[in-house]
């Protein structure tokens, strides 16, 4: 009866360290999208403002 507990311990315990693993992909996973989503913001915005200057350059009449 002692090594059936024992299985079933290490087994529960197998999973808990499993479902930990899992949460800290899910997080690093989201953390990494954010900065991703953050730094194509940064781009749109550094290239509309590039643009806009590019535009208003002065025209000879």
């Amino acid at each position: 009866m002692q090594e059936y507990d024992l299985h079933h311990l290490r087994s529960a315990d197998l999973r808990r360290e499993a479902e930990q693993h899992r949460l800290a992909r899910e997080a690093v996973r989201g953390r990494r999208a954010a900065r991703a989503e953050d730094a194509s913001r940064a781009a749109e915005d550094a290239d509309d403002s590039r643009r806009r200057r590019w535009f208003r350059t002065p025209r000879a009449v």
